[in-house]
């Protein structure tokens, strides 16, 4: 792919995640003007001794500290290296990737008085692949996520540690490995590293595609599972929806309808039947609603991917005339809420999915359409039995992770920073979550699979697939087999989990849609 060209003003959620998986980046020239002005009032105010959060004071409780024009490197230096106090697991590489995107573009807008080679050095490290080495716990989400920007800022001047070519050095090492000279730090440029949203808006962008990913495979699941059990589509009747019409629901049921056209596995509307249980009949409710907190992260996140959110802000006039305002856009409130909303929503999908296995699994449910466990075998093989509990124990756990990080706070500095809004708690339970319900979600891919097996195998091959279920039932079967005997499943659930990450199910399928439709 072309390099990236960043301004600061049109990032999207699907360059993040290009970026985050190895695409290149180039810092647009027109930003340069201003960022250089912003650099000179900066300057100017170091020079002239005038009272500034963070470039002649020091941080946090100690705001109104002066520091001399001497002590302003000093001060910067002494910023990054005490505030590299994370702890937890270490981030992924695609993680830190969206990191370092996140902040070259605040910064790029030309606010925050850092220099152009700044925001360079951060780009030259996304390209040559020098990945600091960032804990993932340590933020509280507001002043920024202050231990997490440290840790990704300590090797931009030559300290810390970063990964280079899958090898962990030091931060000098892994710069002069890849050609980078380090920088020092001037004043307020260490401070603009720091405070900002950087951690949860990349990590929180990689989330939101995964969950677009999600939604739409989850309703192709959905539409499996009411094939493998021989339930009706009558309740994605479009004359329903249109009587409610949220918009999401319409376009789930719409597209419920799109993927099981052509399917004969459905029950007849002449069926004394008339109705499935809620799992099956109100998918277009509740994978709509989903599809609205989808929606509404990927309305916040892009918005925060293209905000100054650091403090002090530099604000230069026509006659460069120059103000700082201290504020509080570093505050993740807007990230927090946004992303317990979506950890709620993915709880829902996974329970959702999790009671489409149970009737799937459960012969006494299911009415005897499907053997009990999906096997012939039952008493001496095992069948779907514990595959059912790793998505109950999954679903379980989500129960727990979906309470609100942003509903907690806790005073820091001094009672200085007596509000957070805890947003990268959130953000890290929204990814735990996520990899949860794709894990769910792919547990009910081979359950339903496997009953559209046997359903074939008793009812005979003549059966078909919808229009878009047969793409999705082809891509799982070129990973997992049918089981006809008791196996080792862990490996085969991880490798129908990928195609539910990295969106493969849903590509294929909405690819054949295209291709059908032309």
């Amino acid at each position: 792919m072309e390099p990236l060209v960043i301004s600061g003003k049109a990032l999207k959620i699907d360059d993040v995640v290009a970026v985050a998986n190895g695409r290149k980046v180039e810092l647009d020239t027109a930003v340069l003007p201003a960022v250089n002005r912003s650099r000179a009032a900066v300057d100017k105010l170091v020079r002239e001794g005038q009272i500034a959060y963070g470039i002649t004071t020091g941080f946090g409780r100690f705001k109104d500290k002066f520091i001399s024009a001497d002590e302003s490197l000093q001060l910067q230096l002494n910023l990054v290296r005490s505030h590299a106090a994370g702890t937890g697991p270490i981030l992924e590489e695609t993680d830190v990737r969206a990191m370092l995107l996140a902040r070259a573009n605040t910064l790029a807008q030309g606010y925050s008085g850092v220099r152009p080679i700044v925001i360079q050095t951060l780009l030259d490290m996304l390209n040559a692949g020098v990945h600091p080495r960032v804990p993932a716990q340590g933020s509280l989400g507001a002043s920024g996520d202050l231990a997490p920007l440290a840790h990704l800022t300590l090797p931009l001047i030559g300290e810390g540690e970063a990964f280079y070519n899958g090898t962990l050095l030091t931060g000098a090492d892994a710069l002069a490995a890849a050609g980078i000279t380090p920088i020092q730090l001037q004043a307020k440029e260490g401070l603009a590293l720091l405070n900002g949203t950087a951690f949860m808006v990349g990590l929180g962008a990689i989330v939101v595609r995964r969950a677009i990913n999600l939604a739409l495979t989850a309703d192709i699941a959905a539409a499996l599972t009411l094939e493998a059990l021989q339930g009706t589509d009558r309740a994605y009747d479009d004359r329903v929806h249109q009587l409610r019409p949220h918009p999401r629901q319409i376009e789930c049921a719409a597209f419920l309808r799109q993927i099981l056209r052509g399917s004969s596995f459905l029950r007849p509307a002449t069926s004394s039947n008339v109705q499935d249980p809620y799992t099956l009949r109100c998918v277009p409710q509740v994978h709509g609603a989903v599809r609205d907190s989808v929606a509404y992260a990927q309305w916040v996140l892009e918005i925060e991917l293209n905000s100054v959110n650091d403090n002090p802000l530099i604000f230069v006039d026509e006659n460069d005339a120059v103000e700082v305002i201290s504020a509080g856009n570093f505050h993740g409130e807007p990230i927090a809420l946004a992303m317990d909303y979506l950890k709620l929503a993915l709880t829902e999908i996974g329970n959702m999915s999790e009671r489409r296995i149970a009737q799937l699994v459960d012969a006494n449910s299911n009415g005897g359409v499907l053997p009990m466990f999906l096997t012939e075998n039952g008493g001496l093989e095992s069948g779907f039995m514990i595959a059912h509990y790793s998505a109950a124990a999954l679903a379980s756990e989500n129960k727990v992770l979906a309470h609100p990080a942003s509903a907690d706070t806790i005073p820091s500095s001094a009672n200085i920073e007596d509000h957070v809004s805890m947003g990268a708690t959130a953000v890290r339970q929204a990814e735990m979550i996520m990899t949860h319900v794709e894990t769910i979600v792919a547990i009910e891919l081979l359950s339903a699979t496997q009953g559209i097996d046997f359903r074939w195998r008793n009812e005979g091959d003549e059966l078909k697939l919808g229009q878009g279920t047969a793409v999705a039932y082809h891509l799982i079967r070129q990973y997992a087999p049918f089981i006809a005997e008791d196996c080792y499943m862990a490996p085969l659930i991880e490798a129908v989990r990928q195609l539910v990450h990295d969106g493969s199910i849903k590509r294929n399928v909405e690819g054949t849609l295209s291709a059908m439709a032309q």
